[in-house]
């Protein structure tokens, strides 16, 4: 990981999703719908600059920290993660997405996969110490341990105490925003994988773990962000934990509507993309 060994490249082309100068800002409602990232302008970078104590201009960082982001939309990871990084705490929030969307769609070998979400927890974890007002610290922090958790299995999460980390931390999300799809998904995913692990009784009693609220949560990312590709596959797969063989037809029918949403940036097209195969397969 880093600079030395290059990493797979986005096999797709990316040319509808340069996001070059004022494009960026423009498009980034649109683009952020699902984690409600806040633009990275000077203000904004400032003020986070100056509550993590951290010795940058706010003019470089701002521009470095766009430029990082543009990078993630257009497929260019590596780019965006380095990026990101280089930055500290301020661009743990890029840095986690693009390393963790890129080894969850173009890294193959699981040992890989772990080393990347085992250093992307540890970039999460800083930033939840250096920027907790921010809503995205939280959520890559949760994305990152439970990512890394799904690695190991979630019998071996459950037994390190992995799945409390993730509940704290995506409830810390979203009392900081309500409306931030991604983590409605994720809790959501929560929910079914414990009930799907353990059963719903011990994982109602142990983890608070319900069928109900699980399918709640998933199902308001799906109104929150209709347009996200991710929002129905999530909203898909959960079904398939939470009732099995019984939804069979409705997490199809998901999968579905997201393979026909048309991709907003590289994230959406390896979602769509995945959506496209569960449904060939």
């Amino acid at each position: 990981m880093g600079k030395t060994k290059a990493w797979a490249p986005f096999p797709f082309e990316a040319k509808g999703f340069d996001h070059a100068g004022a494009k960026l800002e423009k498009a980034w409602g649109k683009l952020h719908t699902g984690d409600l990232e806040p633009f990275p302008d000077e203000a904004q970078v400032a003020a986070c600059i100056k509550a993590a104590k951290l010795s940058l201009d706010a003019g470089e960082a701002a521009e470095s920290l766009q430029e990082a982001w543009r990078a993630f939309h257009r497929g260019d990871f590596q780019q965006a993660y380095e990026l990101g990084t280089a930055l500290g705490p301020l661009g743990a929030s890029v840095a986690v997405k693009a390393g963790g969307i890129h080894a969850t769609h173009l890294v193959d070998k699981d040992a890989a996969k772990l080393e990347r979400y085992q250093a992307l927890v540890d970039l999460a974890e800083a930033a939840t110490q250096a920027l907790p007002k921010l809503a995205n610290s939280h959520y890559r922090r949760a994305f990152a341990i439970g990512r890394y958790s799904q690695g190991i299995s979630i019998a071996k999460a459950l037994a390190q105490g992995l799945a409390g980390k993730v509940k704290e931390s995506l409830d810390a999300t979203l009392k900081l925003a309500p409306k931030h799809a991604e983590a409605h998904s994720a809790l959501g995913l929560y929910h079914a994988e414990i009930i799907h692990k353990v059963g719903s009784m011990i994982g109602g009693l142990t983890y608070g773990a319900k069928a109900a609220t699980g399918e709640k949560h998933l199902a308001t990312a799906v109104e929150l962000t209709p347009d996200s590709p991710i929002a129905h596959i999530e909203y898909g797969n959960g079904l398939l934990l939470l009732f099995g063989d019984k939804r069979e037809d409705d997490a199809a029918a998901a999968y579905e509507r997201a393979a026909k949403l048309k991709p907003r940036d590289a994230m959406e097209k390896l979602d769509a993309e995945y959506a496209a195969s569960q449904i060939e397969d």
